[in-house]
């Protein structure tokens, strides 16, 4: 998926992206985790998987926007 960072605090490293499909979905604690990413900004594209627990919704993986790898 592709989306846009709404909110991110790299102090607790939780944060929001908004999905191109309108769903705000929040950042699951592990989502730079591999990436190279170390802090991200609001308004910064990236694509990301989405990954559902137990009925609830996060970003996982994040990668530079337009990268689908």
């Amino acid at each position: 998926m592709q989306g846009t960072i709404k909110a991110y605090d790299p102090a607790t490293r939780q944060g929001e992206v908004l999905a191109d499909n309108g769903e705000e979905i929040p950042l699951a604690p592990d989502a730079l985790e591999g990436s190279i990413f170390r802090t991200l900004r609001q308004g910064q594209r990236v694509v990301f998987d989405l990954t559902e627990v137990n009925g609830v919704k996060t970003a996982t993986r994040l990668r530079l926007g337009q990268d689908g790898r």
